[in-house]
């Protein structure tokens, strides 16, 4: 195990990790495939730290948004099987064979490139058709002449087509309903052409609690791993993952009238109290959180004050009672203990819930905890 070289890490409870896949997993049953997504190096939980758990409790592919995230999963799991989201460009298509990586495509002629590749290694790469029902970023356009082209794709002799798939944009019930149909017509079109899919799939986390109908027999939930709450009709019982902890570095008296921190923003209304903690943006703490923020000493909040540095902040300690060098300071938490959990940190820094996590630099070493010890450390820096 790696060697903890830094007070400020983001501590992964795995336990709680595993409580939501199960809890997924009964929620869609058997017959429902996971894509576990794990981009944005898990949302900011380290993809290579959860990967395991993931695949041991209900995952059938874990799911990225680029080829380089797929081979930093390859290097640590030589079996698993993992599925790029997004756009590889034609150049690197060739990395995507090697490593036996399920790719996103949508024109014919990355498929023909993937299925030459597969000759050329002796290999049948295996690949999911995006189709564009209206999110209007990635995919093949809704017509008839996609319809053709995916059926040329499906013929291709060293290929395996094993699922289509679809995003939907959230918008409200009536128009994602619109974007399901669509894709569903697409399959129904498909199969009319004697194209059977393995696996079809348009549904998110959010997507996922929110319309049990929608979901096919595949879904890719995201934040929902991680215990993240952004549904808004169903429910299903979570328990958030993370925790973001430093230690107090140092502690001064500061008197009235003086300022902390740059441009002075920010001066003592009396003598106060302030301590210095070694976290700032440059560790993924959001800059505009400057006089709104907090972190949570002896079950106190102390603000944040003055302009948040790249490297530092500094928190009033003056009404928390005997803070000293090396006490415990909790930046992210669950919300108990008088801790900002990700969604209200996500408002105060006017962004989503997401950002927040996937934000959370990688100069910040991972924690693992399982049955209450430490079992991983991972440093990237």
């Amino acid at each position: 195990m790696e060697l903890l070289l830094r007070d400020t890490f983001l501590e992964v409870n795995l336990d709680n990790i595993i409580y939501n896949m199960k809890n997924i997993k009964e929620m869609v049953g058997e017959e429902v495939a996971i894509a576990a997504v794990v981009k944005a190096n898990g949302y900011g939980h380290g993809a290579v730290g959860v990967a395991q758990e993931l695949m041991e409790n209900g995952a059938d592919y874990l799911a990225v948004a680029t080829l380089t995230e797929a081979l930093d999963l390859r290097r640590h799991f030589a079996d698993y099987k993992i599925f790029i989201m997004g756009f590889t460009p034609d150049k690197y298509l060739e990395h995507v064979v090697k490593n036996d990586i399920t790719q996103t495509i949508f024109s014919y002629r990355q498929a023909e490139i993937l299925n030459d590749y597969g000759n050329k290694y002796n290999k049948i790469p295996v690949v999911h058709i995006k189709y564009d029902t209206g999110f209007n970023r990635l995919g093949f356009r809704d017509s008839k002449e996609s319809i053709d082209e995916i059926e040329k794709i499906s013929k291709l002799p060293n290929l395996n087509v094993e699922g289509i798939f679809s995003h939907l944009a959230l918008t409200n019930k009536e128009e994602d309903e619109k974007q399901y149909r669509k894709l569903v017509k697409v399959i129904e079109s498909l199969e009319e052409r004697g194209i059977k899919l393995k696996y079809k799939h348009i549904e998110d986390s959010i997507s996922a609690v929110d319309y049990p109908e929608f979901r096919m027999n595949m879904i890719r939930p995201g934040a929902i791993i991680y215990g993240i709450k952004g549904f808004h009709y169903g429910t299903l019982d979570l328990k958030q993952a993370l925790t973001l902890k430093t230690k107090v570095y140092n502690v001064r008296k500061v008197s009235k009238g003086e300022g902390v921190s740059y441009s002075y923003v920010w001066r003592a209304e009396r003598d106060s109290i302030i301590g210095t903690v070694p976290f700032g943006y440059a560790d993924g703490y959001p800059r505009n959180l400057t006089g709104k923020g907090f972190v949570t000493i002896h079950n106190q909040k102390a603000p944040i004050i003055g302009i948040i540095c790249m490297d530092q902040c500094m928190v009033d300690l003056t009404d928390i009672e005997e803070v000293c060098e090396g006490d415990e300071a909790i930046i992210y938490g669950d919300g108990t203990n008088n801790t900002l959990d990700i969604h209200n940190a996500s408002l105060l820094g006017s962004t989503n819930k997401n950002e927040i996590m996937s934000r959370i630099g990688m100069r910040v070493p991972r924690v693992y905890i399982k049955d209450e010890k430490i079992v991983n450390i991972i440093n990237y820096i």
